[in-house]
């Protein structure tokens, strides 16, 4: 495994103040920008390449496909330079300009999707994913397969014991927005091997409003609501479903950043205004978790 990898993860874990004046429970954001790539994506991706070259299913000369809005994308782009391994990334007009320069920056190649301004649909991931197995195909490549490999939940293991480690209290709510649902997953094992046992709430956009309704729809929130069931969330572990509006996440982007200095992404606001729901509903002496995903920068 790369020495590279060890440049991901140990983020901190902060306590955000001032968002709203008494809230009710403390929110605790684990701020994950600081990954090589700028976004948590990177656990999942240094487990999914590293595992894959343990087990010998990927060698040095194959080439890494995966369908990403982006932030997978990168993640696995540093992955891949860390090992040696040439990757390709099916990507969409639809995501930020930036990620796809960040995927070219760590030697990818980037194949584009046009969205014909659609935005982030069902129909277009479905073109993304076909466009994906096709390139597997014509290249014999490993397909990192981001909704359905083990090590993405396993990747994201750590961070459930970092935060145990950090918080040094108990987590009554863990909370996140879900595309493949992983992180959040990942975390609340990791969590649960700390002998933390938190109530669990998955979020999603209103726009998007699959696990709420059954109905899926065109959405702004990159790296999220993927248009079909999260393949890693299992409902039995679920303890609520919360849609979120968009419009909310992107004036709390602008408010975690003027306010707090943490400069993310539109799902990490999305994952604040879930978390300052819940909080109102709650007592001083509880806590809860969310994810700070990403940087900002990726959507400059």
């Amino acid at each position: 495994m790369s020495n590279s990898f060890k440049q991901v993860g140990n983020t901190p874990l902060i306590k955000l103040k001032s968002v709203e004046p008494n809230v009710g429970a403390s929110i605790w954001l684990k701020v994950e920008s600081g990954n090589p790539s700028g976004s948590y994506k990177d656990r999942m991706a240094i487990s999914v390449i590293g595992e894959a070259l343990k087990r010998g299913e990927l060698t040095e000369n194959q080439t890494v496909v995966e369908y990403t809005g982006g932030s997978t994308g990168s993640a696995l782009a540093f992955a891949c330079a860390c090992s040696g391994i040439k990757f390709t990334a099916i990507f969409s007009d639809a995501f930020s300009e930036a990620k796809q320069r960040t995927m070219e920056t760590f030697g990818a190649d980037v194949i584009i999707i046009p969205s014909y301004g659609e935005g982030i649909s069902p129909e277009l991931i479905a073109k993304m994913k076909e466009a994906a197995k096709n390139k597997v195909n014509e290249l014999n490549g490993f397909y990192a397969d981001q909704f359905g490999s083990d090590d993405v939940v396993l990747g994201y293991e750590p961070m459930g014991l970092e935060i145990a480690d950090q918080l040094k209290d108990k987590v009554t709510v863990l909370c996140g927005a879900v595309g493949t649902g992983g992180a959040l997953m990942g975390t609340l094992n990791g969590l649960q091997r700390a002998n933390q046992f938190p109530r669990v709430v998955a979020l999603e956009p209103t726009q998007s409003p699959l696990l709420t309704t059954g109905h899926g729809g065109s959405h702004k929130v990159e790296g999220i609501g993927v248009g079909f069931y999260p393949p890693f969330i299992n409902p039995d572990r679920i303890n609520q479903f919360l849609a979120i509006d968009q419009e909310e996440a992107f004036t709390m982007q602008k408010l975690l950043a003027a306010k707090h200095g943490i400069f993310c992404g539109t799902s990490t606001g999305m994952n604040v205004v879930g978390a300052m729901k819940l909080a109102k509903k709650m007592s001083p002496s509880e806590n809860i978790v969310t994810f700070g995903c990403d940087s900002g920068l990726k959507y400059l």
